[in-house]
């Protein structure tokens, strides 16, 4: 879409092939309608935390239909917006699966029409991928299907530990679920500094939901009252749905890659270069087809950078360090930067400041919840290279923050700010006691 509408600002001729619908995974069955159903499940919590602030509320009653509906109806607003958009640019619309036949042509596959073209960019992003087939496979659904269940589920099981994973087992666990979240490595949130994963894991199974570790789901069973899910040490739990969320893969299948001469890198996505070029000159690709780093905002930087490089004279690299992250999971994770495991190894000297609180709108409420902030810091230059927050509006902060770290602010600059008081940010320019300092050897 940006990439679409940039390139016909600068002139250019735009097609653009969509075999579903416009918009992509984020606005279509990603990140829009997740967030949806994120704010749909901190009701509850909503609802009960008003009593210790003199609120009586009578017993609410959820409806898991009204919720998808109301959902559908804000998606299909969005995604005509995103057409009327494609449509005042000037960009012509094909609604088929399209298939590269040469480095200059791609055939619409609705119609068979072969259209011509200059330059062709692939952006096709990535799907759920479910893993080993294993038995009873079909009785398992992805994301993509969670968002338009016809009877909300009671009891779930979630395979992962990712975003998607600990998203839905957030959103699932606060509409009502019994929620189980199904791991194969040591803890959730693989990637992410240690000391985030197990705050978060605590903070998950203070909620209620059952996560377990170390584990696989390695059969599925329809039984009466649902389905059977057999893991790997042979124990077994019966629930309403079986959700994988295990990855997404590069949506590279049946697309006349291989015959036009496209490379795959050995991540599985497209392999490109600094400004997204492919193997094949005049082809491009942005996006989770890539593999880079699969967020919606990065993505949107890499079809505007696109554009500006092949159409408005100005080439343009995406700089793909010190992105902002959320996971929008209950509590909230906002990160920028290094972990501290990352800083250790890069670093000779890094220095960690980090904090652990209730948040303030729960002393009357009487939640048990902690809110957990912690900044990374070169020893050596005291800039701040790492940011790692969770708790509520972590997303909003961390949007924030990254300005600063990608102006290579010093820990000094973040304590000369002025905290604005009483927030839970104000923990980020008044953190002074280092928690600790580690050096590296120099042997090493």
């Amino acid at each position: 879409m940006r990439a679409a509408r940039i390139a016909a600002g600068y002139g250019a001729r735009v097609m653009v092939a969509e075999e579903y619908r416009i918009g992509g995974t984020c606005v279509i069955r990603g990140c829009v309608p997740k967030k949806l159903l994120v704010y749909a499940s901190r009701f509850a919590d909503d609802f009960e935390d008003a009593a210790g602030y003199g609120w009586t509320v009578d017993e609410p009653v959820f409806s898991w239909t009204s919720l998808i509906a109301n959902k559908d109806r804000e998606i299909a607003r969005l995604e005509a917006a995103y057409v009327s958009t494609l449509d005042r640019a000037k960009v012509v619309l094909a609604r088929s699966r399209a298939v590269i036949e040469d480095p200059h042509t791609v055939r619409l596959l609705a119609s068979g029409k072969r259209v011509r073209a200059g330059t062709i960019l692939i952006a096709t992003g990535a799907a759920p991928h479910l893993g080993a087939n294993i038995a009873g496979l079909e009785h398992v659904i992805s994301s993509n299907e969670a968002f338009h269940l016809d009877q909300f589920p009671d009891r779930i099981l979630i395979q992962g530990g990712g975003y998607i994973a600990v998203e839905f087992a957030g959103i699932f666990r606060g509409l009502g679920s019994e929620v189980t979240l199904v791991y194969r490595g040591e803890n959730i949130l693989r990637g992410f500094d240690d000391d985030v994963r197990e705050h978060l894991r605590s903070e998950m199974e203070r909620r209620g939901i059952r996560v377990i570790t170390r584990q696989t789901v390695d059969a599925v069973m329809k039984v009466d009252r649902g389905v059977c899910v057999e893991l790997s040490d042979r124990k077994a739990f019966t629930v309403d749905r079986v959700m994988f969320a295990t990855g997404r893969w590069p949506n590279i299948a049946d697309l006349g890659l291989e015959a036009v001469g496209v490379r795959i890198a050995k991540t599985g996505g497209i392999e490109v270069d600094e400004f997204s070029r492919t193997s094949v000159p005049n082809i491009y690709a942005v996006g989770d087809v890539t593999n880079r780093v699969n967020l919606t905002p990065v993505a949107i930087r890499e079809g505007h950078a696109f554009a500006d490089t092949v159409f408005g004279g100005r080439p343009t690299a995406v700089d793909h360090s010190n992105v902002p992250t959320a996971v929008f999971s209950e509590p909230e994770v906002g990160v920028i930067g290094l972990t501290e495991a990352a800083a250790c190894k890069r670093l000779p000297k890094v220095d960690i400041y980090k904090t652990t609180f209730r948040p303030m709108k729960m002393s009357l409420a009487g939640r048990d919840t902690r809110a957990f902030f912690k900044l990374v810091v070169d020893g050596d230059t005291d800039r701040v290279v790492g940011c790692h927050i969770v708790g509520p509006d972590a997303g909003e902060m961390i949007q924030l923050v990254g300005i600063a770290v990608k102006m290579n602010a010093t820990k000094r600059d973040f304590d000369a700010v002025m905290a604005v008081h009483p927030t839970a940010a104000e923990e980020l320019v008044t953190l002074r006691e280092k928690a600790m300092s580690r050096q590296r050897e120099a042997a090493e």
